[in-house]
């Protein structure tokens, strides 16, 4: 079928179906909604689609769309649920479980025939963690049913007038900041995660920090620091330590308001907006004994002749400081006596390259930008150049640009089956590094790499097991993913032949130096990259300035 999504932002969700309807053989186009809706009437007078599809919708189809089309909407509640905050809802009322509902856009909201429905467990992550992988197992079902019963012709979708579902609609409204408002003095540290993990992308809890009006965002538990109230603790790689009434948490980022004046209203690592001198820093040891109850965003563990390199950067993002700090985690991971190296998350993002947060709001962002890109070009290296153990890639969610090139990097790529890949720069106005000129190539072949560059799309999970890019896919849900790697990189340690394979990896890439060494695809890759960087008239500049500064309209 001809199927047009409409989305508010072509995030997460908008592209795992883009990509998965795209799998199926449907031609999927897209229009975003925040050009407006002449945009949208245009898309759809332009490509005539037989199926409309709004996977991420913050303001309504235009009517006229809605009464001459069938246009179906993806609203993450169960049947009978309406209002723009269900997850919200869901998270703070500590519902065990939840649901996504595709349903007919008409006029009232979210009170349209129900096409299809799927439940999912809520587990106890950040709301954006929840969204990218329950939530969206569960829609994907549901838009595959929905696909499916609109293109056989014969199902009848089911009105909420019907007596299963009229007794459980329910209108919920905004969740608004007066909700969310810590009470430092009076909310356990339970009651604190929740209110943080809810919001933990967008919006933010705000509160008032050392005399400034800040959003917070993400939460996370510490066992051992202990203070007054509201009071900051300690920072650690980035995030800040406040203390609550019975413990205290750590928080990663923080986000000035709009209106304070602030040059970078935007989210960032938190000690970076607070910026303040005399809080004590509290570092956490790579290997954390198994009973501590705190944050850090890299790990190292060991099992056996597997060792584990487990990080973690809100939004997938990495700076030039997490670069540097995961390449000493992994050649500290190196002199460990380990037969396989797995990188990865436990849940959730592995990594969508360069920070372009922490750059935008940089002194001087094309300084900042090259910096990164040297020391994730220094990480992604050491990998490349690892001959004396098989490193594993453990992707549990989504992989973009630089990031996807770090999962290259690997001898083996695994892949959760809901995760997107982006081996691409071009939506960035970038050329590109990361090797991949060298890496790309080597495993998808010169002209799939040329397509996917050039074309710039999301690829499913599945795609990219085809294109060569994913050695393994790992169909399991997101909380069952960890202890899915732990046991299949146990198993590949123990194969006989692991011996001969670490010989032959080491072989092939000593032959592939002689050819053309690694030192000379950077040289070209950073000799690109350097002319956009420091030519202000670059499209870069601007697609990053619009990017994180969230310009409505800006280009998908």
């Amino acid at each position: 079928m001809d199927i047009l999504l409409v989305a508010s932002a072509f995030n997460s969700l908008s592209q795992r179906v883009y990509a998965e309807l795209s799998d199926l053989g449907h031609r999927v186009d897209v229009v975003l909604a925040g050009h407006g809706p002449d945009a949208v009437r245009s898309a759809v007078r332009h490509r005539r689609p037989e199926l409309i599809i709004a996977p991420m919708l913050k303001t309504a189809l235009p009517g006229d769309i809605c009464r001459d089309h069938t246009c179906l909407i993806v609203h993450p509640g169960p049947p009978g649920d309406r209002g723009p905050s269900s997850l919200d809802w869901a998270i703070a009322g500590q519902a065990p479980r939840w649901g996504v509902t595709v349903l007919q856009a008409e006029a009232a909201v979210d009170a349209g025939a129900v096409w299809a429905s799927e439940p999912f467990p809520v587990e106890p992550v950040g709301k954006s963690d929840l969204y990218r992988n329950e939530a969206a197992d569960a829609a994907l079902t549901a838009v595959h049913e929905a696909v499916r019963r609109y293109a056989e012709g014969s199902y009848k979708p089911v009105p909420q007038s019907d007596p299963a579902i009229h007794g459980r609609i329910v209108w919920r409204d905004v969740f608004r900041q007066a909700r969310r408002r810590i009470d430092w003095a009076a909310d356990d540290t339970e009651t604190v995660l929740r209110k943080l993990r809810g919001a933990d992308s967008q919006p933010g809890v705000l509160d008032e920090l050392l005399g400034r009006e800040l959003f917070l965002h993400g939460g996370h538990p510490e066992d051992r620091l202990r203070g007054r109230p509201g009071e900051v603790l300690a920072t650690r790689a980035g995030a800040v330590c406040r203390a609550t009434r019975d413990g205290a948490v750590w928080i990663p980022e923080l986000r000035p308001r709009k209106n304070s004046g602030d040059p970078a209203p935007f989210r960032r690592p938190a000690a970076d907006v607070l910026a303040t001198p005399g809080i004590p820093d509290s570092p956490a040891p790579l290997e954390l004994p198994p009973d501590r109850r705190t944050w850090t965003d890299i790990r190292y563990r060991q099992c056996g002749d597997v060792g584990f390199v487990t990080f973690s950067f809100p939004g997938g993002a990495m700076s030039t400081g997490h670069c540097r700090r995961l390449l000493a985690a992994y050649e500290y991971a190196l002199a460990r006596p380990t037969r396989v190296l797995v990188l990865g998350g436990r849940r959730d993002f592995f990594s969508n390259g360069i920070h372009l947060n922490v750059i935008e709001a940089a002194p001087d962002p094309a300084e900042e930008s090259w910096a990164n890109l040297d020391a994730m070009d220094d990480l992604v290296e050491a990998v490349l150049r690892t001959t004396d153990r098989l490193v594993v890639a453990a992707l549990a969610g989504n992989a973009a640009a630089g990031g996807a090139m770090l999962a290259l990097a690997a001898d083996e790529v695994w892949c959760r089956t809901g995760a997107v890949l982006n081996p691409h720069y071009r939506r960035m106005g970038l050329y590109g590094s990361e090797f991949w000129t060298y890496s790309l190539p080597r495993r998808a072949g010169a002209e799939t790499a040329r397509r996917l560059t050039e074309e710039a799309q999301p690829v499913s999970a599945a795609t990219a097991a085809r294109a060569g890019l994913v050695d393994r896919l790992l169909p399991v849900p997101a909380q069952r993913f960890a202890t899915e790697v732990e046991e299949l990189a146990t198993a590949l340690a123990g194969t006989p032949d692991l011996g001969r394979r670490i010989a032959a990896k080491a072989a092939a890439r000593e032959a592939d130096e002689a050819r053309r060494p690694l030192a000379a695809y950077r040289k070209d890759e950073l000799d690109r990259m350097h002319a956009l960087f420091f030519d202000p008239a670059a499209d870069y500049h601007s697609l990053r300035s619009d990017f994180v500064r969230k310009v409505p309209g800006g280009a998908r």
